[in-house]
């Protein structure tokens, strides 16, 4: 994988942001694992990133739970190629958990996304994903978050897991989702968090608007 300064254009910096706080268990955590390796590495999503629009696309992935337990597992990185990807999906699914006894802070798992986006390639567009199954509950929340972090201009989308907390998915769209064209994904658990983050990366590459989203396949 290639990372530094771009060679092309870079239509696309992407952050994903895994939540590993305690409420996740360990089942849950390699449902989460495991899923977001197998998104990426769907044909229609690989299609999206490689011969979509043109230009680049930039990725970076992070876990967070608490005020101070956030831990980046690939840093920038181009994806360009098929093999660029395949090591992509190689180091998500061999990822070890980095904390599993830490509450939920959003939003602190939101301004270490905005210092990551910091020091992102220069990019037409840039969107942090932020997946979650619970509310803010230690710390500051995001609306503090958006005040004092530089997250302007920035597309917040939300991958909302079902089945622990019956606010989750009112208290994403309240105070999470932000900027243009920004979403929520909802997974019916973490049982579905593969099939929701396939639907979410490959909407978000091709920068889909909401009504316009095609199945889940590769065009012919």
């Amino acid at each position: 994988m290639t990372a530094g300064p771009a060679a092309a254009a870079c239509r696309l910096a992407l952050v994903l942001a895994l939540d590993v706080s305690s409420s996740v268990d360990t089942g849950e955590y390699d449902l989460q694992r495991v899923g977001l390796a197998a998104a990426l590495d769907a044909p229609e999503v690989r299609h999206a990133i490689l011969r979509g629009a043109p230009g680049d696309v930039a990725l970076s992935v992070y876990e967070w739970s608490g005020r101070f337990q956030q831990k980046v597992h690939i840093d920038w990185t181009f994806l360009r190629s098929e093999a660029d990807i395949t090591q992509a999906v190689g180091v998500l699914a061999a990822m070890t958990r980095s904390t599993s006894d830490y509450p939920t802070a959003l939003g602190s798992g939101l301004g270490y996304g905005a210092q990551v986006m910091a020091r992102a390639p220069d990019c037409d567009r840039r969107v942090i994903d932020i997946s979650g199954d619970g509310i803010n509950n230690e710390g500051f929340g995001p609306d503090l978050a958006y005040r004092h972090f530089p997250l302007d201009g920035i597309t917040v989308n939300g991958l909302v897991i079902l089945g622990h907390d019956a606010d989750v998915l009112g208290y994403y769209r309240r105070h999470v989702v932000r900027g243009p064209r920004a979403f929520a994904e909802i997974a019916q658990g973490f049982e579905d968090f593969q099939a929701a983050m396939t639907r979410k990366l490959y909407r978000e590459v091709n920068d889909v608007i909401l009504g316009a989203l095609a199945p889940a396949r590769l065009p012919q």
